[in-house]
């Protein structure tokens, strides 16, 4: 994952009906995305790789994903997250869901929940030398 350990790295998470979405969002900002390390949850990042970017996956969210982003939070190694939620679905793990939003807060890392926010991310000059 770490191509470079000055690059700051966005965690990239969605709900199943939003994964086209944060795709397509990607895919249409990509130069900006190229300039950071990228991490996903299972599906998310697999489609993402799919792509042509480069981002490292790791379990599924229901399995798992969210609280290793979590946890990754808590040790410094990931900067921002990009996580569109369905709120009119149900998640069986949505424990591990407000755990990984709790950490966001807690530790002061930007976190967008839906595309909205996600365009102010990329369009802001708050993240290390390049805008986030």
């Amino acid at each position: 994952m770490n191509d470079s350990p000055a690059k700051k790295t966005i965690a990239l998470i969605a709900h199943d009906g939003k994964k086209t979405a944060l795709v397509s969002f990607v895919e249409s900002h990509r130069e900006w995305f190229e300039q950071f390390n990228l991490v996903g949850t299972g599906t998310t990042g697999g489609r993402i790789l799919e792509s042509g970017l480069s981002v490292e996956c790791l379990a599924s969210g229901p399995l798992g994903g969210d609280a290793q982003i979590a946890a990754r939070i808590t040790e410094g190694l990931v900067h921002a997250v990009i996580f569109f939620r369905d709120p009119m679905g149900k998640h069986p793990h949505e424990p591990d869901i407000n755990m990984l939003l709790r950490q966001c807060d807690v530790h002061s890392i930007p976190l967008a929940t839906n595309i909205s926010t996600a365009h102010l991310m990329v369009g802001s000059h708050g993240f290390g030398s390049k805008p986030l």
